[in-house]
């Protein structure tokens, strides 16, 4: 017998070998456990395959009409179907089971994403009927969103919300890296219609990965309310309540959440505008700009997965100190004109919107009944998407107006605007 597998009985215990510690197993990392990383899979998949619909989409259309604006319109309609039924998704989204959602909208994205674009011909493959299969495209999102993130406390440990909010976003920073430059080497070889064909192939695998996900009860994320019962509008009801009178902290969340994304929104469309007219940059060096705006988005996600254990209060005060940090740095953009200077405050601007999104939605899923996540979630984005259009809006009118280093400063103040309203919700979640 070898001396350290001797054990010596204390006999002053009759207790002892029960009592002695068993030392603990560290829990697996997020990506590999089986359900989870499914799903992390499922998204990578699907997000390159955005990125690479979304270039072939614009390109299709530009190619055709050679008009910008008939281009962003694309934009637009993604926009509708989470503005007008985000809500009243969000109440199918609890009613009905989750796996529902994210296999069925993974499969009609496919349908209509790939298997349309190869059945029609080219020449009755036109502007219109591309318009019709985005807006259908957009819905199938707008239903798969609240699903996925009202999802993540079924099979994810509480302490491990915004880690795992993180680690999906992260899928969408990969996809804009990666997605782009597929779909550029795809419509040189083979045109932007055969693009959309090849790519359905993606949606299908997103589908398959997520069907192999056991989606258990999950923990509660506070007091369980009654089970949905009664009719869809009661139920709707009951969620607009929840967010307006009995937990106001979500309402002061969204909030938040609108202040950042009419900024935020408004940057990303006008970058192009901003770097050509006060940086005299040409597409490539937009193009690397725009890159580098990515790896800040992926390193926030990475940067969360240590943060992911502290309190509810404090993972929010990152976004005070993120926003501030983005809106200082989007104000240097003004003056700077070294395009290496410009790329490492990218890479800020990055990391600070990077900040955002899963630790607003760790908040909706701690602090929302498990039942009832969907139509918070929905009721959420509802008020962060109406204010990114507005900032698109009436950012992109006071820019052709006044000028670009105004609409440059009032992107910024914006951002600060945020960095305030985080702290606001911070201190209220502390004194709750």
């Amino acid at each position: 017998m070898k001396p350290w597998a001797i054990r010596i009985p204390n006999r002053t215990s009759q207790h002892n070998v029960s009592q002695e510690k068993v030392p603990a197993v560290p829990p697996r990392p997020l990506l590999f456990t089986r359900d989870f990383g499914l799903i992390w899979l499922s998204q990578l998949v699907s997000q390159v395959g955005d990125g690479v619909s979304n270039l072939a989409l614009l390109w299709f259309v530009y190619s055709i009409t050679g008009s910008p604006v008939k281009t962003t319109i694309i934009g637009l309609i993604h926009t509708i179907p989470p503005i007008v039924l985000g809500p009243f998704i969000g109440v199918y989204v609890d009613r009905l089971p989750k796996k529902f959602f994210l296999i069925g909208s993974n499969v009609f994205r496919a349908v209509l994403m790939g298997i349309i674009p190869c059945a029609v011909s080219t020449d009755t493959f036109t502007v219109n009927l591309l318009y019709g299969l985005v807006f259908l495209d957009a819905m199938a999102m707008a239903m798969f969103s609240p699903a996925l993130t009202s999802s993540v406390p079924m099979i994810v440990p509480r302490a491990q919300f915004t880690a795992a909010n993180a680690l999906i976003q992260s899928t969408t920073s990969l996809g804009i890296i990666f997605g782009p430059a597929v779909s550029g080497v795809g419509i040189a070889l083979f045109g932007s219609q055969e693009v959309l064909c090849l790519n359905g192939a993606t949606y299908f695998v997103a589908a398959l990965c997520l069907g192999m996900v056991r989606l258990g009860a999950g923990q509660p994320s506070a007091a369980e309310p009654e089970t949905t019962g009664g009719s869809a509008w009661q139920d709707f009801k009951e969620g607009l309540t929840f967010v307006a009178t009995k937990q106001r902290v979500i309402l002061l969340l969204i909030l938040t959440a609108g202040c950042y994304g009419f900024g935020a929104s408004a940057l990303s469309t006008l970058f192009p505008v901003f770097a050509r007219k006060l940086l005299g940059l040409g597409p490539v060096e937009v193009g690397y700009l725009w890159s580098s705006l990515g790896i800040g988005l992926l390193v926030m996600s990475v940067v969360l997965l240590w943060c992911t254990e502290r309190t509810l209060a404090d993972r929010v005060n990152i976004i005070f100190w993120a926003s501030a940090v983005s809106g200082l740095a989007i104000v240097a953009l003004v003056w700077m004109k070294d395009i290496y200077v410009v790329s490492i405050l990218m890479i800020m601007i990055g990391a600070g919107m990077g900040a955002f999104t899963p630790i607003a939605w760790g908040v909706v899923q701690e602090l929302t009944p498990r039942m009832m996540v969907g139509r918070v979630l929905g009721l959420y984005g509802t008020g962060a998407m109406t204010a990114a259009i507005s900032g698109i809006s009436v950012f992109g009118q006071i820019t052709e107006r006044f000028g670009e280093s105004t609409g440059i400063a009032g992107i910024a103040v914006t951002f600060l605007l945020t960095a305030f309203l985080g702290s606001w919700l911070s201190r209220s979640i502390r004194n709750r």
